[in-house]
């Protein structure tokens, strides 16, 4: 078995260079995180596979393509705010944090956050922090944000996000619609919200992510 950073190594070149992946901001992010770190011990073996990674709870690691691609169309600047919502145990806000000034974690549980936050620690990343609240709310108090990342595909996207969006913010999101699930990117122009479709994005719906209202165009 190679070791982490030869596996690293293997899953930029080999999956993720091969598929768009343009950005070297981006894939120097992907090679500075130890993936393997934010999974269970049991699944750190396959940790670089392009497959979703369970980690309990109905809840999964996105697939490196896909996290990849769906992060690259974010285009995260070296002084945005980003809110990474649904950031499970932390692995996108560690990558986000190589890319933004200041990331914001969002985490329904705070065992979760706490296990999150320790790994944030472990490897000394102080431009990021993990907060308690409900996901389809977002973290107006920490907003506006520059991006909006969101961690599973969800059916309707919350009208909450919309106001938390700086003027020229993007959120990137995937939406299932039937048997479609695509990335989508939502971008903040004068104070209107424009969304495009990008590429068919096949990841886990998140569990209780339920949308009282949804954007209206």
């Amino acid at each position: 078995m190679p070791d982490s950073a030869t596996a690293r190594l293997n899953m930029v070149n080999n999956q993720l260079l091969t598929n768009k992946l343009t950005d070297d901001r981006i894939t120097q992010a992907l090679l500075s995180v130890p993936r393997e770190d934010f999974v269970p011990k049991a699944l750190r073996g396959v940790a670089y596979l392009d497959e979703d990674i369970p980690l309990g709870e109905g809840r999964y690691l996105m697939e490196p393509m896909a996290f990849a691609r769906i992060l690259q169309a974010a285009e995260v600047q070296a002084t945005d705010v980003v809110l990474d919502v649904a950031c499970a145990t932390g692995y996108s806000t560690a990558v986000l944090a190589q890319l933004a000034a200041t990331v914001v974690g969002l985490e329904i549980d705070e065992g979760a956050v706490a296990a999150a936050e320790a790994q944030l620690a472990s490897l000394q990343i102080d431009n990021a922090a993990v907060v308690v609240g409900t996901l389809a709310d977002g973290c107006g108090e920490q907003g506006p944000y520059d991006v909006i990342f969101v961690n599973g595909a969800v059916a309707e996207v919350p009208a909450a996000y919309a106001g938390q969006l700086a003027e020229g913010g993007r959120m990137v999101v995937v939406e299932r619609r039937g048997q479609s699930s695509r990335a989508v990117l939502y971008a903040n122009r004068d104070g209107l919200v424009s969304r495009r479709e990008l590429f068919d994005a096949m990841i886990p719906v998140l569990p209780g992510f339920h949308m009282a209202e949804a954007f209206q165009f």
